[in-house]
């Protein structure tokens, strides 16, 4: 897609930062910390509890979960934190006198937000509180007995990364629901998933971001210590180990620092387009294309909203992207990490040359890791901006993220952030 990337508008403040910068994750006790603090000064009053929920990077598998396909994210160590009380029963007629207020750490300038959760709907809400207030309507909408709450929220889930900050708060607030208002959903899978299903109604009817439902059920329903293979098409899970050290390897996360927007029409043109070519072919989703038989169905599209050219190339990256999943998951199950690099190298080049949804600044942290020993490397998550990661010898962790700031300052664009990836629990009680 092409990127050019953010160029320091005053060349006298140009220098070279081969220092990378990290992002560290905060103990349960700092987020716990902070989320209370917050909440004593907004509401003045004590909080029922502190919920937390991870941020996410998928290791493969991407722009399949709309397509029925298989994916295999991780949970980070980073969380969002929902200190929240609940100020409603919750119980008799419904929702029509709960009043939901809502409250950041990352809004420090912004007012209390305040609303009745009957007047919660799509299409009524704007910015973060759609994320938060979006999940009470979801979870009311399907009948659960939601009232009134307060919650104050602080994050270390890097914001507009790609790494999920969204599906962390939705699956925070999610969890602190469940348990204030006793629906009984998070003490299984089974149950976990229904509040997913609910994260993601609120995601794609109260934000409108027309997004697949990995995040979500990866914060609620994956281990630490694996990733989970989720297959959408019938939201059945498989829990694959994934712990690097033992290998001597480690998975350096890098965020771009370049605008990462769902909801900018891209994503949603990505998914139309997929949609529109299941219906040429007559299958429910792209999952049903045997990869053995893609090119005969690719030779089927015709032109329709889009040339058919393009359609094909869309589709040609969701088969073959759904066929990586499975060989990655075959190479971690077998012990055979070390030779993912070429997977996670084909998996990139599809999504920008075939999907067409990496930009400038994802190809260059690409490039210069590979370069600087990789073993491989890719985008990750929805694209036009966002984060990558890299595949790396773990004591070569410092020098691979130095090239990569190293190559964005010769750039001159804005200093990438890292992180080193852990698979982290579920979202879940913090305080």
């Amino acid at each position: 897609m092409g990127n050019t990337g953010r160029a320091i508008d005053r060349p006298e403040e140009y220098i070279v930062n081969v220092t990378p910068q990290w992002l560290p994750a905060w103990d349960d006790d700092e987020g716990a910390r902070r989320a209370t603090t917050l909440f004593r000064g907004r509401f003045g009053t004590e909080p029922d509890g502190v919920w937390s929920a991870p941020g996410r990077v998928n290791l493969i598998g991407e722009h399949t979960d709309y397509n029925g396909g298989l994916c295999l994210p991780i949970n980070l160590p980073h969380r969002t934190y929902v200190a929240l009380r609940r100020t409603g029963d919750g119980t008799g007629a419904g929702p029509s006198d709960a009043v939901v207020r809502l409250t950041s750490a990352q809004e420090a300038d912004a007012e209390l937000w305040s609303r009745p959760l009957a007047d919660v709907g799509p299409g009524t809400v704007d910015g973060w509180p759609a994320y938060a207030a979006g999940v009470a309507w979801s979870l009311a909408a399907d009948g659960h007995d939601v009232g009134g709450f307060d919650a104050a929220v602080d994050s270390c889930v890097p914001y507009g990364a790609g790494l999920s900050s969204s599906a962390a708060l939705e699956c925070a607030v999610a969890v602190a629901l469940d348990e204030v208002f006793t629906l009984g959903l998070g003490g299984d899978d089974a149950g976990r998933a229904r509040l997913a299903a609910a994260c993601i109604r609120a995601e794609n009817e109260i934000a409108g971001a027309p997004t697949g439902g990995m995040d979500q059920s990866s914060s609620l329903r994956a281990r630490a210590g694996h990733a989970l293979l989720l297959d959408t098409r019938d939201h059945t899970t498989r829990h694959v180990p994934f712990v690097l050290a033992p290998h001597g390897l480690a998975l350096l996360v890098v965020d771009t620092r370049a605008s990462h927007q769902l909801a900018d029409g891209q994503y949603a043109a990505r998914r139309t387009a997929c949609e529109d070519a299941a219906a040429q072919l007559g299958v429910a989703t792209l999952r049903e294309i045997d990869p053995a038989g893609l090119d005969d169905a690719l030779a089927r599209l015709a032109d329709g909203a889009l040339p058919a050219d393009v359609v094909r190339r869309r589709v040609r990256h969701v088969v073959t992207e759904i066929a990586r999943v499975t060989e990655l998951v075959g190479l971690l199950e077998s012990g055979r990490i070390r030779d993912a690099g070429p997977v996670l190298d084909a998996s990139h080049a599809s999504l920008r040359d075939d999907y067409e949804v990496s930009s400038g600044e994802l190809d260059l942290v690409v490039d210069s890791a590979r370069a600087a020993g990789a073993l491989g490397a890719r985008m990750t998550g929805g694209g036009f901006g966002g984060s990558a990661i890299a595949l790396v010898e773990v004591d070569q962790v410092d020098a691979v993220a130095g090239a990569v700031a190293e190559a964005f300052g010769l750039q001159r664009l804005t200093a990438p952030a890292f992180l080193v990836a852990l698979a982290s629990a579920p979202a879940g009680r913090t305080r």
